[in-house]
């Protein structure tokens, strides 16, 4: 029954080889599954690096916008922390939704 295994697989070599590449793949702690897993988390993580990188690139254009124009600081003022003038009153009107 040992004679009808090939010669190659006999090796002392290639079982060790063998044995130590399914060590790796499979029982390791840096396994192949683990190493995908992390990968995918990484791009994904970049991806959301660049998203907020872009947001606050926005951010500081409407920043510099804003100190530069009193105006436009006013009217941003008014919007979205409701602040108005000591004699004005102000309405907020909320939508119901469905």
């Amino acid at each position: 029954m040992y004679r009808r295994i090939p010669r190659i697989f006999r090796n002392f070599y290639f079982i060790t080889s063998f044995l130590f590449l399914v060590w790796m793949l499979f029982f390791d702690s840096n396994d192949f599954i683990t190493q995908y897993q992390m990968n995918k988390t990484l791009s994904n993580l970049e991806e959301e690096k660049e998203h907020y990188l872009e947001k606050m690139e926005e951010v500081q254009q409407d920043r510099k916008e804003l100190m530069s124009n009193s105006e436009l600081l006013e009217k941003f003022a008014r919007e979205k922390y409701l602040m108005k003038r000591p004699n004005e009153d102000v309405f907020i009107i909320v939508e119901k939704e469905d």
